[in-house]
């Protein structure tokens, strides 16, 4: 199979799809791996580094789109991409489709297979290539937010693990999953006072176990988040359904509660934010300020860190990506419920329920879709 790396065009975006380590995986199973000049350059990983690990280095996307059967990336195309997709061409990537309309609509025009990274599953019911970036992400919400909170960046003023003397800084964090563990870690190292709040009850006696008496665990409900969001400095929204739009757990009324000039890192912005204020921002302009909160809604926080998150994030796809090229799409995807769980859209159709929920569309289930062109 012909892979092809593109170099990463949305803002600040500084990932890459593959690392040579892996582009060597490919070429050990007798495939062909493309990668666009200076995709990597930026995080210190040159176009010898791939050319030594077997890659061939063209001159721009175009080129890298016209020749793979397979395109992976890091993040959803860009609008500049949709042309260069085509019919029954792989692409295998973060998608986050459930808010976002016109991705899905291009991607279904394009007649392409798109097999989204946060949607696969595995056999513990996790999501194996959402994690890493969940861990990248958690642990940069609670700096971001403590950066934020500074007076020259629009907050409070307040120092998250305060001093001897004055008390530290209540950091909220809705959802207690990958994200909100990780960002609860950092919260406590840096000596934050730290409140954890998600709807299962086995989480949160995980956390409470693993922490004690360094966080408070409450059990999500409307007037648990109402109450908590009001004294926060800190509220850090890691909430996650599976491919679908995320809740609007924190309502616009909540935001006009909190303290003038706090904060809020919304890390369920890729998939439409947890907060009614949150809308996506990008690391050239991070926050806004809306109902006198600071806002940062970057919607993709782990490109900032881009190089531990490449590797981080190569280690859990490459598996798959050498499952496809060897067995070819169709057989990889029919002989592994967990990779079919990330065909979002397939030759024209719709093939994730929460994504059409999300849109109020129609979908056809995966396997139907397959059988289709069978």
């Amino acid at each position: 199979m012909r892979v092809g790396i593109p170099k990463e065009i949305k803002n600040h975006e500084y990932r890459v799809g593959m690392t040579p380590p892996g582009v060597r995986e490919l070429v050990r199973h007798g495939h062909t791996v493309i990668v666009e000049r200076n995709a990597g350059r930026t995080i210190g990983i040159d176009d010898h580094h791939y050319a030594a690990a077997g890659a061939r280095v063209v001159d721009d996307a175009a080129a890298v789109f016209a020749e793979a059967d397979m395109v992976v990336k890091v993040k959803e195309p860009q609008g500049s991409e949709y042309a260069l997709l085509r019919a029954g061409q792989i692409l295998f990537t973060y998608l986050h489709l459930a808010p976002d309309l016109d991705q899905t609509r291009a991607l279904m025009r394009s007649g392409c297979i798109a097999i989204a990274y946060e949607t696969v599953t595995d056999v513990q019911g996790g999501l194996p290539l959402l994690a890493p970036m969940s861990e990248v992400a958690g642990r940069m919400a609670v700096q971001a937010g403590a950066t934020c909170l500074e007076i020259a960046h629009g907050g409070r003023g307040v120092l998250l693990g305060g001093v001897p003397g004055v008390e530290p800084g209540k950091v909220v964090i809705i959802g207690g999953g990958v994200v909100g563990a990780n960002a609860t870690l950092v919260a406590i190292g840096m000596g934050a006072r730290v409140t954890v709040i998600d709807r299962s009850l086995r989480r949160l006696a995980e956390l409470d176990y693993h922490y004690k008496s360094l966080i408070t665990t409450l059990y999500s409900t409307h007037d648990a988040i109402e109450a908590e969001v009001a004294t926060a400095d800190l509220v850090v929204g890691a909430v996650l359904l599976p491919g679908a739009a995320a809740p609007k757990l924190v309502t616009r009324a909540m935001v006009r509660g909190m303290r003038r000039a706090s904060v809020i890192v919304d890390v369920a912005i890729d998939q439409g934010g947890c907060a009614e204020t949150s809308r996506p921002t990008t690391h050239a302009e991070p926050t806004y300020v809306e109902e006198e909160v600071v806002h940062y809604c970057v919607t993709n926080m782990p490109g900032a860190v881009a190089r531990t998150s490449t590797f981080a994030l190569n280690n859990a796809t490459l598996p798959f990506i050498l499952r496809i090229a060897d067995l070819g799409y169709r057989k990889a995807l029919e002989g592994d419920p967990h990779l079919l769980a990330g065909l979002n859209v397939y030759r024209g159709l719709l093939t994730y329920g929460a994504v059409a929920e999300a849109q109020g569309a129609a979908h056809v289930p995966p396997r139907e879709a397959l059988a289709r062109t069978a």
